[in-house]
């Protein structure tokens, strides 16, 4: 069988589907060289001293990991230089960050969070990246936080790095997703499913049930609903999962099905949801959709949303089609 590399795979949907450009296909290669490293450093553990926190904050006055921090200069570092991009923003940063004018600039933004589920690190769970890709507005010189503010459909490239017993890119160019395994022999990330397809209906779920008593009344009887099996409405029984890292909570829904629910809630009735919109909801709902899922925040689509600032937070529902809908009919009905 034929071992097709991600190099090969991007050439070929440049020359063959013309899908991308040169500039996108260097900047994924780049990304998943970045994946890689970070891959590494995760691999290393207490060997290398990189566990524990940082002693420092990120712009959500959330406590950093070593691993953060480390994973956010990877993917800087490798992605300034070579000129495919205009700016990047990361989960972990106040402000976007401006290619330094020694470096040549390209046409699209970055925005990554560099270590999803890092709160896992310390336990050796399964962690990961995510990136989202966006063209900059014409006549942009020097991005600012607005050049960002673009709803998810305008998305050209998404993907994330799952750090698990093995690791694995996922990767959507907006024509179905595709999944690379890292081979650590040869250090190249090589394709081992093409065109996922997540199934329409699912026995599993995955919510934190420690913040059922904040819950809003949809999501508290589609969850009822759940539990009580096959003596309930569903007439089925059904199976919660949760591994509080989002990477790794959707990939398995990628892999057999499922829906993630983290959704919005009254423990703070400022917040509109827990994760990113950016950096999270929507590549995240840009690879669902494109394998036949679907993502809302319980009221509307996801990609829909018009951001508002780049640290904007938002209810998430993912995964299985049917089941995602269901939840959202149930806050539609709560509305009228």
């Amino acid at each position: 069988m034929r071992r097709i590399t991600l190099m090969q795979y991007l050439i070929e949907q440049q020359r063959k589907q013309q899908w991308i450009n040169s500039d996108l296909r260097l900047l994924v290669e780049v990304v998943s060289r970045a994946c890689k490293a970070i891959s590494i450093a995760i691999g290393k553990g207490a060997l290398a001293g990189v566990l524990g926190g940082a002693g420092s904050e990120n712009v959500q006055g959330e406590a950093q990991k070593k691993l953060d921090v480390i994973s956010n200069e990877i993917l800087l570092e490798a992605n300034e230089w070579g000129g495919h991009l205009a700016a990047m923003a990361s989960e972990e940063m106040d402000h976007p960050h401006q290619i330094p004018h020694r470096f040549p600039r390209g046409e699209f933004l970055l925005l990554f969070d560099p270590l999803d589920g890092s709160s896992n690190i310390d336990v050796n769970i399964s962690v990961g990246t995510i990136f989202s890709v966006l063209r900059c507005p014409e006549g942009v010189a020097e991005p600012d936080e607005q050049a960002f503010l673009q709803p998810g459909t305008q998305q050209v490239c998404a993907g994330y790095a799952v750090y698990g017993p093995s690791t694995l890119l996922v990767l959507t160019l907006g024509h179905g997703v595709v999944c690379f395994t890292l081979d650590r022999e040869t250090g190249s990330f090589v394709l081992t499913q093409e065109a996922l397809q997540i199934p329409e209906n699912t026995r599993e779920f995955a919510i934190n049930a420690s913040n059922m008593r904040f819950w809003e009344a949809p999501v508290r009887r589609y969850i009822d609903e759940l539990l009580a099996g096959k003596s309930g409405p569903r007439g089925q029984d059904f199976n919660m999962r949760w591994v509080a890292s989002m990477v790794a909570d959707v990939h398995r829904i990628m892999t057999r099905g499922g829906i993630f629910m983290y959704p919005r809630d009254t423990k703070d009735p400022t917040k509109a949801g827990k994760l990113r919109l950016m950096y999270e909801a929507n590549p995240m709902a840009f690879i669902v959709e494109q394998a036949g899922g679907a993502a809302t925040n319980g009221r509307q689509r996801i990609l829909e949303i018009q951001p508002e600032g780049l640290h904007q937070r938002v209810a998430v529902i993912l995964g299985s089609k049917n089941e995602v809908e269901r939840v959202t009919r149930y806050h539609r009905e709560m509305m009228l």
